[in-house]
C-alpha cells in the first residue's frame, strides 16, 4: 500500500502539521507501508528532517507565476488560503504531477489552506482521501477526518464531511510517537511526590516572535530556587536561537538550549512543569500527565487551551490579553493544586492514538 502525505511546514506555518504526518507515517511504515510527503518549498521547510527520517520526498517549487498567485475562487476565500503560497488549483496540478505514476491508496491532506475543492480535484489520482483538521472552517471531500483536539465533537463536521465519511475525534485518536506510551506509567510515578526541579520550555519548532526569550526574561524575575533547572527545546528554523543562547548565560539559574531533539519524551517525563504553546505538544503533556502552563500564540490554538484549562489539566496565558509578568503567580497556582493538575491530564490521552488511527485506514481501505 502506497500512503502519500500532503502537508506543509514555514516560518508563517510552524512545524506541527508536518511533525504529526511524520509520526503517522513512521507508524504506516512500521505496519509495512510505503509513504511520501508531498511538500512546497517554503522558507522553514522540514525537507531535510523528512528526508532523514528515510522518506521519499517532492519538494513543490515556490516560485510560482504572478498570475496564479490567487488564494480564493469567487468569493470563496480561505481564512488561511496565503498559507498555501499559490493558488489551490495550481497546488493541485503540482500535487497531481507528483503522484504520476504511482497510484496512492490513500493521500492524506494536513493544511488549513485546503478545502474540498482541492481534495476533490486531486482525488482522482488515489483511491482515498484523509483529511487532519483542527479548525473545522471549511468543507472537505474525504473519506476519513481526523480532528484529534479536546473539545471538539463530531457533530462540528455534520455540514462540513460527506455523510459517508468516518470522523475520527479526540484525543483518543491523538498522533504520538510510540515512546510517549512507552514512558507514561514511569512519568505517572514519577509524579506523586511532586517537587519543581526542571521546567521544560517548548513554543514549538518555530517561535517566530521569540516569545521563549520572553519567557525566560519573565523567569529571571521570579523567585525560582537556584538549583532549578529550565530545559529549553528549540527548532533550528527559529529566529531567536542565538538571541536565547546569549541570554541563557546570564540567567540566575541554570539552563540549557538544545535544538531539533529526539527525545521529547524523555524530557517530558523527567520535567516537573512545561510551560509552552497550546498546539499538538499538548497531548504529549498530557500523555505523560506533565502539568503545563500554555500560551496561546495562535488563533486555532484558542479551543485547545480553554478546554485543557475547564478540564484542569493545565492553566494558560493569552499573550494577546495577558503578561508574563504575570507567570510567577500562575506558577506558584500551578503548585498548589500539581496532583490533580497531572491526574487530569494523564486522563486525556494514553498515548496510543496513532496505532488507532492505523487500524482505521486499514480498516476502510
Amino acid at each position: 500500500m502506497h500512503i502519500a502525505f500532503r502537508a506543509d511546514a514555514s516560518l508563517q506555518i510552524g512545524t506541527g502539521h508536518v511533525m504529526r504526518c511524520l509520526t503517522l507515517a513512521e507508524a504506516l511504515r512500521n505496519h509495512g507501508f510505503e509513504c511520501s510527503f508531498i511538500c512546497r518549498n517554503h522558507q522553514g521547510n522540514l525537507s531535510e528532517l523528512i528526508k532523514r527520517r528515510g522518506f521519499e520526498l517532492h519538494l513543490l517549487k515556490k516560485d510560482v507565476p504572478a498570475a496564479q498567485n490567487t488564494y480564493s475562487e469567487g468569493n470563496s476565500a480561505l481564512a488561511h488560503g496565503d498559507w498555501l503560497g499559490t493558488s489551490w488549483q495550481h497546488d493541485a496540478e503540482q500535487t497531481l504531477k507528483a503522484l504520476a505514476g504511482k497510484k496512492a491508496d490513500w493521500l492524506i491532506v494536513d493544511n488549513y489552506a485546503l478545502d474540498a475543492r482541492w481534495e476533490s480535484w486531486v482525488s482522482k489520482q488515489v483511491k482515498k482521501v484523509m483529511v487532519i483538521d483542527d479548525i473545522a472552517d471549511r468543507r472537505h471531500e474525504c473519506n476519513l477526518l481526523l480532528d484529534q483536539n479536546l473539545g471538539r465533537k463530531a457533530e462540528d463536521y455534520n455540514e462540513l464531511v460527506p455523510e459517508t465519511c468516518t470522523r475520527l475525534i479526540g484525543p483518543y485518536y491523538a498522533l504520538l510517537r510510540p515512546e510517549f506510551a512507552e514512558l507514561r506509567k514511569r512519568s505517572l510515578e514519577r509524579r506523586r511526590t511532586p517537587e519543581l526541579k526542571r521546567i521544560l520550555i517548548t513554543l514549538g519548532g518555530v517561535d517566530r516572535d521569540n516569545v521563549t526569550g520572553q519567557i525566560l526574561h519573565a523567569l529571571a524575575q521570579c523567585q525560582l530556587p537556584r538549583e532549578t533547572e529550565v530545559d529549553i527545546v528549540m527548532g533550528e528554523s527559529a529566529p531567536g536561537l542565538d538571541a536565547i543562547r546569549q541570554q541563557v548565560a546570564k540567567l540566575p539559574f541554570k539552563a540549557t538550549v538544545s535544538v531539533n531533539v529526539t527525545d521529547m519524551a524523555e524530557r517530558m517525563c523527567m520535567a516537573d512543569l512545561c510551560i509552552g504553546a497550546a498546539g499538538s505538544t499538548s497531548w504529549e503533556r498530557c500523555c505523560l500527565g506533565l502539568p503545563a502552563i500554555q500560551l496561546v500564540l495562535a488563533e486555532n490554538q484558542r479551543m485547545v487551551n480553554q478546554a485543557l484549562i475547564d478540564s484542569g489539566a493545565a492553566l494558560g496565558l493569552d499573550l494577546r490579553v495577558d503578561k508574563l509578568g504575570m507567570l510567577d503567580v500562575v506558577i506558584k497556582q500551578v503548585w498548589l493544586d500539581i496532583s490533580k493538575m497531572s491526574s487530569h491530564a494523564a486522563g486525556i490521552t494514553d498515548g496510543l492514538g496513532c496505532t488507532r488511527v492505523v487500524k482505521q485506514l486499514v480498516g476502510l481501505e
